[in-house]
């Protein structure tokens, strides 16, 4: 029998919280299932706690992604503008550190950094959850507030001389008019229950894994218990052994208490499947195919060449085009007519589609070789036509 077997067969029939003191049995699930459960509220320092620093599955997934956005390699750019987007920020890879924000909070904030003749000379990636958009009368916004130390420091969307102070990139959110959404917010329900499943296998094997089951008391008189005996054994339950961080906690029994198995083991819990499950879903929340965390249980792609294809194609090239087209808008007041973008062509996992697209136009004898070079993204030599 299943584990939710079991449980809808203890409840049928009123439910775990409403069995008769007088049938001699206390169910532990009474106690677990008092209140119906509430989902959390997000935090995002919390999530970033929870999530990036306490959960192996959702950090590496993030770094996936970001470091593979930061290492992608760009199309020849001017020289001013290359050691803007190339440079560190607080000596991490600005466009690697915009691609972690834009998937942990759903905004990046780009400072730029200005000499005395208004020249941008350094791009550097604010926080955002320190960042608060100020909206003008009209909506748009007018300024942001950046916090921290106990200080909110104003900083307007331009200077005095017209030039704009900050890059705000974000993610899509159809319910908010100057915030993103976050992959990391989407997560969150799922890093919470992976996280759950480990600490609940590990106090487990802290307290010799023993097994659910029921208490029930059996007095020689055939009586019941008392309403304040089944309180207080109510009240210990919930105290001494409810919740993931007493789980298999051994049992001190008396006077007519007795613990009785019904094998509710953490196989039939089947908390591994659990774990899988949630894993998933975190990398599917980051856009990341599960076979390149060596999770189990995935058959979509036949080999990681296909799954690395599928990362850059589904996740890696449209945040990268995200990412470079709002520091191109951002920067176009300094360098008009920007434009940033992958080199598709020093990709390695691309390498396949693009010499079967090389393939496919040089067997086209109905284009001109001008128009062939076109359709690769290769600029005219000379005279060809």
């Amino acid at each position: 029998m299943s584990f939710l077997t079991t449980l809808a067969s203890a409840f049928k029939g009123g439910g775990g919280a409403r069995v008769p003191i007088a049938s001699g049995f206390i169910s532990p699930w009474a106690v677990a299932f008092d209140a119906a459960p509430r989902p959390r509220a997000f935090d995002y320092s919390r999530a970033i706690r929870d999530g990036f620093t306490g959960n192996p599955v959702a950090q590496r997934s993030v770094r996936i992604v970001a470091e593979g956005v930061g290492s992608a390699p760009l199309s020849p750019l001017d020289d001013g503008v290359a050691a803007l987007i190339g440079a560190t920020s607080a000596g991490q890879s600005l466009v690697e550190t915009v691609a972690a924000h834009l998937l942990l909070h759903g905004n990046a904030f780009v400072q730029v950094m200005k000499d005395g003749a208004g020249q941008p000379v350094e791009l550097f990636a604010l926080r955002p959850e320190r960042l608060k958009v100020v909206p003008g009368e009209d909506g748009w916004p007018r300024g942001y507030e950046y916090r921290i130390a106990g200080r909110t420091l104003a900083i307007p969307l331009e200077d005095d001389a017209g030039w704009p102070n900050l890059i705000h990139i974000r993610s899509f959110h159809p319910g908010d008019d100057h915030y993103g959404a976050g992959a990391l917010a989407a997560a969150d329900p799922a890093i919470a229950i992976h996280n759950a499943a480990s600490e609940w296998n590990r106090a487990l094997l802290d307290n010799a894994a023993r097994p659910s089951g029921a208490l029930t008391y059996e007095a020689g008189d055939g009586a019941g218990l008392t309403a304040d005996q089944y309180e207080r054994l109510k009240s210990e339950l919930a105290t001494a052994y409810q919740g993931q961080a007493n789980a298999g906690r051994p049992m001190l029994l008396e006077g007519g208490l007795r613990w009785q198995s019904m094998a509710l083991s953490p196989a039939d819990m089947d908390f591994a499947t659990l774990k899988a499950a949630a894993a998933r879903d975190i990398a599917l929340a980051f856009g990341v195919p599960p076979m390149l965390l060596g999770l189990p249980g995935d058959n979509t792609y036949a080999n990681y060449r296909e799954a690395s294809r599928a990362l850059w194609r589904l996740t890696l090239l449209p945040l990268a085009g995200k990412i470079l087209s709002g520091l191109a808008e951002g920067l176009t007041p300094w360098f008009p007519d920007l434009a940033l973008s992958v080199d598709l062509d020093r990709i390695p996992a691309l390498a396949e589609d693009r010499e079967r697209l090389w393939a496919q136009v040089t067997a086209a004898d109905f284009l001109t070789p001008a128009e062939k070079r076109e359709m690769l993204g290769l600029a005219p030599v000379g005279d060809v036509q």
